[in-house]
Formats: C-alpha cells, sequence, structure tokens
C-alpha cells in the first residue's frame, strides 16, 4: 500500500523475519549456485558440473522419472482434489471439519512412516498381498511396489490430501448467487462450470498443481524407504552424492539441486503466462 509505514513496535520483529529470510533461504540457495560453478577438485570457475549432468545418461534418466512421477502423481492429485473438495462443499460443516481434519493429518503422513506403512500393506510379504494369494489371485505378478508404478501411488497418497486442503478456500471464490442466475437464466450447470466457474476456480487449480508438482520432485525420504535408493531419482541422486562413501561430489550435487530448482521456477513461469494469456482474451 502507498504511504504505509509499520509501526515501530512491529520493526524488532520484522528485522528478525528478514535475518531468517537471509539466513535459511537466500544464502544457501547462493551456496548452492556457487558450489555448483567449483572444480571437484582445486579452485576456479567452471561448467564441469552441468557438462557431467547434461553428458551423463544415468543423470537425465533420473531427471525424466522425477518429472514422470511428479506430473503424474500431481494430475491425479490435482484432479482427485477438486471433485473432493467440490463434494466437501455439500457436506454439513461438522462432517465437513472433520474431513479436513483427516486430510491435514494425512497430508503430514509421509517419509519412512509411510513407506513403512504400504511395505506392511502392499509389499511382498504384505497384508493384501497375502490375502489375495490366498484368495487365488498373485498380486505380485500385476503390481510391484517397489517400482515406479508403486512410487507413483505412494505419492498420490499424500499428493491428495493437500491438494484438497489446498482446493476448499478456492471453491469459495465460486458463489452461490451466480449459481442460482445461471438457473434462472436457463443455464445448465455444465455450462455454468465451464464458462463461469472453472475460470474462477482457474489460478487456484494451477497453483495446486504447481505446489503438488514441487512437492513431488523434492520428495526424498519415502522414495529411499520404500525403494532402498535403486530407483533413479533426481532427490536420491542429490542425496547420494552428498552422504554417499563412494560418490561423494558435493559440487554435483548443488549442479543437480539447481537444475531441479530451474526446472520448478520454469513450471511456475509457464503457467503464469498461460493464466495471463486466459485472462487477457
Amino acid at each position: 500500500m502507498k504511504g504505509f509505514k509499520p509501526k515501530a513496535g512491529l520493526l524488532p520483529g520484522l528485522a528478525i523475519f528478514l535475518l531468517l529470510v537471509v539466513g535459511f533461504e537466500i544464502l544457501p540457495m547462493l551456496s548452492v549456485i556457487a558450489d555448483s560453478f567449483k572444480k571437484t577438485k582445486g579452485a576456479g570457475f567452471t561448467l564441469e558440473q552441468y557438462r557431467a549432468v547434461f553428458g551423463s545418461s544415468y543423470y537425465l534418466q533420473a531427471i525424466t522419472n522425477s518429472l514422470y512421477i511428479s506430473v503424474l502423481s500431481a494430475l491425479a492429485g490435482i484432479l482427485t482434489a477438486v471433485l473432493g473438495a467440490y463434494s466437501l462443499r455439500s457436506l454439513s460443516p461438522r462432517a465437513r471439519d472433520r474431513l479436513l481434519m483427516l486430510s491435514n493429518m494425512t497430508s503430514n503422513f509421509a517419509g519412512v512412516p509411510l513407506a513403512f506403512a504400504f511395505i506392511i500393506i502392499l509389499g511382498n510379504n504384505g497384508l493384501f498381498t497375502l490375502l489375495f494369494e490366498k484368495l487365488g489371485w498373485d498380486l505380485s505378478q500385476h503390481f510391484n511396489l517397489y517400482s515406479t508404478t508403486g512410487l507413483v501411488m505412494v505419492y498420490i497418497y499424500f499428493q491428495i490430501p493437500l491438494g484438497i486442503l489446498l482446493m476448499y478456500p478456492a471453491f469459495d471464490a465460486v458463489r452461490e448467487e451466480w449459481k442460482e442466475a445461471a438457473l434462472i437464466l436457463g443455464a445448465p450447470t455444465v455450462k455454468f462450470w465451464r464458462y463461469v466457474g472453472f475460470p474462477v476456480l482457474l489460478p487456484g487449480i494451477v497453483g495446486t498443481f504447481n505446489i503438488l508438482f514441487a512437492n513431488a520432485m523434492g520428495a526424498y525420504a519415502t522414495a529411499v524407504a520404500l525403494t532402498n535408493g535403486s530407483n533413479n531419482l533426481l532427490p536420491i541422486r542429490i542425496g547420494a552424492l552428498i552422504s554417499g562413501d563412494i560418490t561423494l561430489n558435493p559440487q554435483l550435487a548443488s549442479a543437480l539441486s539447481v537444475i531441479l530448482g530451474i526446472i520448478l521456477v520454469i513450471l511456475n513461469g509457464v503457467n503464469r503466462k498461460l493464466l495471463a494469456r486466459r485472462t487477457t482474451h
């Protein structure tokens, strides 16, 4: 707001907040970027880390696999979240609050505990696996929890509740008076959502998709605990280069981290341009 001046009592809190942002966000980011241009041995500026990434089919496969899993899980998450958030609007306030509380709990149930839970249920000796085997259907012949398909399923599990929590407030922008006016004018429900409801929800849908995509791209603990690092994903490669005893190379890990950040920035920029173009037409 033009001419806005913070109160004197708020300045210490603002200063602490800025220090935290600089210390825990900006400086680490700059340090990672600077390390990505350092030589593995010796000093000086170099592009050898980026040449190593783009010249290696192994690291390119890690980027491709991460993009594939992230896009699939984010799409499944956003589609289910939109339907789920819309359905919540028709429930009683009490039931709605309970389901939102459940979504909040399940969205935070990730990492090692989530991987362990899926192993118990759908692993090679999991509860459902043994149950289906007794019923005469060998689940292991059709589904492998430790494969890319299994990872997508586990990722979708924590994407859906997070998407519901993010999409639920977006439906507040679609007013009931607009629906009533559309019905009075004879417009069917499908046309209302096509020409009015969906365009209003589109920024929220795009923003939620960005968050779900970034959430999947950066997921590390779940993938490591589920596949023991055998699946070639970008976060796993970064972790191995930082903490590995044989492949220790923090400079290369920094280059992969910068590429991961660039992918997220590009996706966000593309979505913003698409939204801006849609609103101008």
